[in-house]
Parts: C-alpha cells; sequence; structure tokens
C-alpha cells in the first residue's frame, strides 16, 4: 500500500486506517513502521461496531495470541478480546461510501489497484 500512496494522493484522495488500539498504541505502529498516513483509533471498536465489523476471539484465540507475545487487553484498553474484521472503504466528498470490502480473513487485503481504479472513477465522474 505504501507504494500505492503517491498515487492515491494524486487523486486527491487520503488513506485512513482505523485501529482499536489505544491512541499512543496507534501512535507507535505509525512510527513502528514509519507510515506515511494516519492511523485513527477506535477504542472499544465503536465505530466497527456501528459498520457491523466486531468479533470476538474465542478463548483459542486468546491462548494463541497470548503464545504469540500479543497482550490485545494492554493495546486495546479493554478486556473484550473484540476486533475489527478488516474493511477497505473508499468514500466520496459527499461522505457516501461508493466501495466496500471486507473479508473476515485478515490476510485477504483488498489490492490498491482497485482503491485506485475506485478513486479515478470520481475524477472522471467529475466527484
Amino acid at each position: 500500500m505504501q507504494q500505492s500512496l503517491p498515487r492515491i494522493k494524486a487523486l486527491g484522495a487520503q488513506l485512513v486506517a482505523i485501529s482499536p488500539q489505544l491512541p499512543d498504541n496507534s501512535l507507535s505502529t505509525v512510527e513502528k513502521l514509519a507510515l506515511d498516513f494516519e492511523v485513527l483509533s477506535d477504542v472499544g471498536n465503536k465505530v466497527a461496531r456501528d459498520f457491523g465489523l466486531v468479533f470476538k476471539l474465542s478463548d483459542k484465540m486468546q491462548e494463541i495470541y497470548k503464545n504469540f507475545g500479543i497482550d490485545l487487553q494492554a493495546a486495546n484498553g479493554d478486556r473484550s478480546f473484540e476486533l475489527p474484521i478488516p474493511a477497505t472503504y473508499v468514500v466520496g466528498a459527499n461522505g457516501i461510501i461508493a466501495y466496500a470490502y471486507i473479508d473476515a480473513d485478515y490476510t485477504n487485503r483488498l489490492d490498491p489497484e482497485v482503491i485506485i481504479a475506485e478513486l479515478q472513477k470520481f475524477k472522471y465522474a467529475g466527484v
């Protein structure tokens, strides 16, 4: 995605990620990965819940996360063990979602070329 970011910006768009992490942890992620876009904190998954994207990790998955050294409670600031389903939205200047991609398998992400193609539709539509 980082390689596609200049093309996205050239189309007048901006990339924003939303994470359930506490603000300090989101900032640490931005700094650690040298991200060139904003990562907003959705503490308590409020926005994700509004979009119907929240799921709770099973006890087995909680144990796997723990064994990998991932402390969701510390990162997210709660004891819910809830995470958002990954989703990508292309939103017009009018605030209307023009394209949505949702996949419960977090390893499947939307190809940036699809995002760019959707953004180009705005350009040709005069939006």
